[in-house]
């Protein structure tokens, strides 16, 4: 289960979990991305899916994967979303889904508040997503420490909008930073989708 947290809203992290989505699944066996941002649930726009279906509708019951819906906008991609959804609809899908038997990637909430903390307490790894600014890397910093403290280690880091010229070592102590330009389509443009697979590869090497 991986984690995609920043501690900025708005710096891309749903673009960036349905991208690496994609770039994790396959036809045989799709990838699974899930809102668990309570307060700013988007994942179901960038997806293209009907928002009132989702996290809320998981029982003791019902396999998570039987709920979610595929993506329209990525291919590959099954998402849940988080429309409505309670603190406890939240945990209870959490803890469902830590027994997936497919890749799990979970769009996390902003900041490093008790809803942020719940997705990463579950997750084996992070992916930190970041602005190459100082405010939001300063912001993305507080997540990686909350990262750490909660055994969901920084994998990489992922700046959105960069031109390569930032490097947020000082900072964020990531292993490997991953820079994705500024594109008018990111889920669209084959300059993100490149990166969006060498993020995947990452992962899969480091899990391997």
């Amino acid at each position: 289960m991986l984690a995609i947290a920043g501690g900025k809203g708005g710096c891309g992290k749903t673009t960036v979990a349905l991208g690496v989505g994609q770039a994790l699944g396959t036809t045989t066996g799709r990838s699974l991305v899930v809102d668990t941002d309570r307060d700013m649930p988007n994942l179901h726009r960038r997806a293209g899916v009907d928002p009132t279906f989702g996290i809320t509708d998981i029982t003791a019951t019902a396999d998570p994967a039987t709920v979610a819906q595929g993506a329209t906008t990525v291919e590959n991609v099954d998402v849940l979303p988080c429309q409505a959804a309670s603190e406890a609809a939240v945990g209870n899908a959490i803890d469902r889904l830590s027994r997936c038997d497919r890749p799990v990637v979970l769009d996390c909430p902003a900041g490093a508040g008790p809803d942020a903390a719940r997705p990463l307490r579950a997750a084996d790894r992070t992916v930190l997503v970041s602005e190459p600014t100082r405010q939001s890397l300063t912001d993305t910093a507080k997540t990686a420490a909350m990262a750490r403290a909660l055994d969901a280690p920084p994998a990489l880091t992922v700046l959105v909008g960069s031109d390569g010229s930032v490097d947020p070592s000082d900072l964020l102590a990531s292993p490997r930073t991953v820079h994705i330009p500024s594109v008018s389509k990111p889920l669209e443009s084959d300059r993100a989708a490149a990166k969006y697979v060498e993020i995947a590869n990452v992962l899969t090497k480091r899990n391997t």
